[in-house]
């Protein structure tokens, strides 16, 4: 089938071609009919057309790329006691951002209204159209649905509507997934976007696990891939789990249950956050107490490492710090196959970067090529039309 506008589009968006030589190698098209294409994504402000490329004879060829500054993107990440927004154009950069406490457990709606008074707050001194919300959230998101689905840490957020209660606050569709996962797509596409296969580990108050596979994230078959929190450890019958089990790996090495330790310990602690800042402040409790959970974490990676063949793992979160991730490796490297591991990077990723995986989520959804196609066959190929949060609609 003929290569279509958003064919097109997405070629350029990607870099896999940006000049009319390229496009019209990759697909196939008549001078002619690829002119009246590229015609209508720069008409609906898509594709903008600058700059030569160096050349070893003959007309030099101008650049196509994508118009990132045409609209933006709220993103936001909520963790468990802390929530961080921006507002980025469409490459990810960011044009102004938003943190503070907030508390999951409060329900969703106090916590995405005050994501929602973030964003407008932003937009006034933005002052762009908004074409897409990307939102990070700490339990299984449904693939295909802004809805969390039974989270252990998140009471009340069970099946609630997240996508109508910001979609018509924004007049723009809302995507929802789980916090490694969009840590995983953002990782692999600002750093590792050569890697088949990258795994991202996030241990903070909980654990949980992204995988990009293929450029994609593998989310199985209703989004409860990578939960590998709720794996449970032998020798630790009697560890609670929030999730209703006993001896999961969440109960026994992520941020909360080191933090309760460190408490029984006389170091009162509360979250994955805390105990980050008294390893950072060198307390030696709390750096056993690492060194021992990411053994933990490590002994499970083991398998997944066998079972996935990463080329990069990267150790997210308030635990990603050195004596945690000398844990992993020590046990990873001692329990998985030498096969497994010959060709593996273990990388500590800091905190991880949820909101660049939200808003190449966004990007991804809203202009690919069928979302492209669709758009200029409705009348609108002159222009692109987004709705901003007052609701009227703005041309651009």
């Amino acid at each position: 089938m003929p290569a279509s506008a958003g064919a097109l589009f997405e070629l350029v968006r990607t870099g896999q071609a940006t000049t009319r030589k390229a496009l019209l190698t990759h697909s196939g098209l008549s001078r002619s009919t690829l002119t009246a294409r590229l015609d209508q994504l720069q008409a609906a402000g898509l594709l903008v057309e600058g700059g030569l490329e160096d050349s070893t004879g003959g007309r030099p060829a101008r650049h196509l790329r994508f118009d990132d500054q045409h609209a933006v993107v709220l993103a936001a990440s909520i963790d468990t006691t802390h929530a961080e927004a921006a507002v980025t154009d469409l490459s990810g950069r960011r044009l102004a951002t938003r943190a503070g406490e907030l508390r999951v457990a409060d329900g969703p709606e106090p916590v995405l209204d005050r994501i929602a008074e973030w964003f407008e707050a932003m937009l006034a001194d933005v002052g762009r159209p908004v074409c897409g919300v990307g939102l990070s959230v700490p339990g299984p998101v449904e693939p295909g649905r802004a809805r969390v689905t039974r989270p252990p840490i998140m009471p009340g957020w069970d099946g609630y509507p997240i996508d109508a209660h910001l979609g018509a606050r924004f007049g723009a569709p809302v995507l929802v997934d789980n916090d490694a996962n969009l840590m995983a797509l953002g990782e692999h596409r600002a750093r590792y976007p050569d890697s088949a296969a990258l795994v991202v580990v996030k241990v903070s108050t909980g654990i949980g696990a992204g995988l990009v596979v293929g450029g994609e994230v593998y989310r199985g078959i209703d989004g409860g891939a990578g939960d590998i929190g709720h794996i449970r450890l032998p020798g630790h019958p009697d560890a609670p789990c929030l999730c209703g089990s006993l001896g999961c790996l969440a109960a026994v090495a992520s941020g909360r249950a080191l933090a309760a330790r460190l408490t029984e310990l006389g170091l009162p602690t509360t979250s994955g956050s805390g105990v980050r800042e008294r390893l950072v402040a060198g307390e030696p409790a709390a750096i056993r107490l690492a060194e021992i959970a990411g053994r933990q974490v490590g002994e499970v990676l083991a398998t997944l490492v066998c079972v996935v063949n990463p080329g990069v793992l990267v150790v997210a979160g308030d635990l990603a710090e050195p004596h945690f991730v000398a844990g992993v490796r020590e046990e990873l490297y001692r329990r998985a196959l030498p096969r497994a591991t010959q060709n593996l990077r273990v990388e500590i990723g800091g905190r991880g970067d949820a909101i660049g995986g939200a808003v190449a989520m966004v990007v991804d959804a809203v202009f690919a090529p069928a979302a492209v196609d669709r758009r200029l066959g409705d009348g609108r190929s002159a222009v692109t039309e987004w709705t901003v949060p007052s609701g009227r609609t703005t041309r651009l």
